[in-house]
């Protein structure tokens, strides 16, 4: 996502761009679980939290119908969006005297927009107004220019995070804001802060801003670093805990093989001063590029699956980067399918990844032991077993060794079924909820017309769910590479 990020090691470091030959043989994975077997817990981390372009766009007419499709598909509770402070939404200047001048008609109805959505922000405190700029001349980033200075005055600074927190309690009471988050800053170890040196600079920033926020009331919740690439965390806990600043939740990014960046987190907390707080992976995503044969494509549903699974336990919310590509780092969006980060592209067409998350949205509280394949098992609370299983392969179906990879059969065995359970699923590949065999068809034009547009909605939408048989509680499924299934047993 970011410019001048580095990729998290693992899952796609050196993907190559391979054609496809011919599948090999069908491979076979033998799936074997008891339906009333002990399960433990399993929130829906993945899903409650989602990334979004700069603050201003939640302005748009597009951005909302987004939000709302979003709403209705997973469990989305809050949304994270950078420039909540950018000088488009006139929050601050000075007077003539040099006294502040606090303007919120913008971000009420930003927020307000979110609300009425039933979704909270995730209030990413940043970036740096013009008129509070300590290096006006810097180089700025993005096509809306962030502004990545320190402060050129700490009182003032204080002052606008007062007036703000103030603002907010007394639109929407303490009890509403108080279940909000406050995180300080975006990746200040990359040029989204010039402060120098930057830690030292960030921590300085971090220790005002969060005081300055519980001064308006204790119960407001404040972190940090937000580093890219889970930079800074013991050195951040360190810090707070000698100068006995405030911290609620830890939070950071990581993009392509999370999960062992996630268990490092997890475990520099547990070794800190602060081994019970929160751990919030802020943004996430398979690449930090703008690719078409991984963010647009069905590839996203098991690398997306197989997160999910790798990551349970480890982490208490993380936020997918970002919901909607109704968004503008790079500039206005030139064609709906560029290899942009969201769920969903411009004009409202779902994604793969969109119907990814909207299926695995049916899975259960429970999770319940499966084996160690590509699957992951759980239960509802009525009973019901949900099973998610995919065939993960590179772009281009290539193989690290240059080999192709092949579909996969999955030979399913559920024990103590009760009689008469209905077998549904539902399932997401090259064929299935995919809208760009269609816009391939089509010529993959800039501007789509409007028939064009449908065309793609629909062809977008989530399959159709298939009944499945079943006998003695087992059953096949075929899945090609690229593919996810999620499968609900139900009494």
């Amino acid at each position: 996502m970011k410019k001048g990020r580095r990729l998290a090691t693992g899952l796609l470091a050196g993907l190559l761009a391979l054609a496809p030959a011919a599948w090999a043989e069908t491979e076979t994975v033998a799936i074997a679980m008891d339906a009333r077997a002990s399960g433990t817990p399993f929130p829906h981390f993945w899903e409650q939290m989602f990334g979004s372009g700069h603050a201003v766009l939640a302005l748009r007419d597009d951005y909302r119908r987004d939000l709302d499709m979003l709403r209705q598909a997973t469990g989305v509770r809050y949304v994270r969006a950078h420039g909540i402070f950018n000088d488009e939404l006139g929050v601050f200047e000075l007077d003539k005297q040099g006294k502040p001048v606090y303007n919120f008609s913008y971000v009420d109805q930003i927020y307000d927009g979110l609300l009425a959505r039933g979704v909270k922000p995730f209030v990413e405190l940043g970036f740096m107004p013009e008129a509070l700029d300590s290096k006006p001349h810097a180089q700025k980033v993005f096509f809306y220019k962030l502004r990545a200075s320190p402060p050129r005055n700490y009182a003032l600074w204080d002052g606008l995070i007062k007036a703000f927190a103030q603002h907010l309690v007394d639109r929407y009471g303490i009890d509403e804001v108080a279940s909000w988050y406050f995180e300080v800053w975006n990746e200040p170890d990359i040029p989204f802060w010039n402060g120098k040196p930057a830690q030292a600079t960030y921590f300085k920033l971090y220790d005002h801003t969060a005081r300055a926020l519980k001064s308006v009331d204790p119960r407001l919740r404040v972190g940090g670093p937000a580093t890219s690439a889970v930079a800074w965390i013991p050195e951040f806990l360190q810090h707070v805990h000698a100068r006995k600043s405030p911290v609620d939740f830890v939070s950071t990014h990581a993009y392509g093989n999370v999960c062992p960046d996630v268990k490092k987190v997890r475990e520099q907390i547990a070794s800190s001063a602060y081994p019970a707080l929160p751990f919030i992976l802020s943004e996430f995503n398979a690449t930090i590029y703008t690719r078409t044969d991984i963010t647009d494509a069905p590839y996203m549903g098991p690398y997306l699956a197989s997160t999910i699974r790798d990551c349970a336990g480890l982490v208490d919310m993380m936020s997918f980067w970002t919901f909607s590509d109704v968004f503008e780092e790079q500039g206005v969006v030139k064609t709906p399918f560029y290899g942009g980060y969201g769920l969903i592209a411009e004009r409202g067409i779902p994604k793969p990844s969109f119907n990814a998350f909207a299926m695995l949205h049916k899975l259960g509280e429970q999770r319940l032991p499966a084996g160690d394949g590509p699957v992951l098992a759980t239960r509802r609370e009525d009973g019901t077993v949900v099973i998610a299983l995919w065939n993960y392969a590179r772009p281009a179906h290539a193989k690290p060794d240059g080999s192709v990879a092949t579909p996969k059969r999955f030979d399913v065995t559920v024990a103590h079924l009760p009689t008469g359970t209905a077998a549904t699923l539902w399932r997401l590949d090259a064929g299935h909820g995919n809208a760009n065999t269609a816009f391939d068809a089509m010529g993959r034009p800039a501007y789509p017309g409007i028939d064009q547009i449908k065309t793609l909605q629909q062809a977008g939408s989530m399959a159709p769910a298939e009944t499945q048989s079943m006998h003695d509680g087992k059953l096949s499924i075929e899945i090609p590479p690229q593919g996810l299934v999620v499968l609900e047993l139900k009494p």
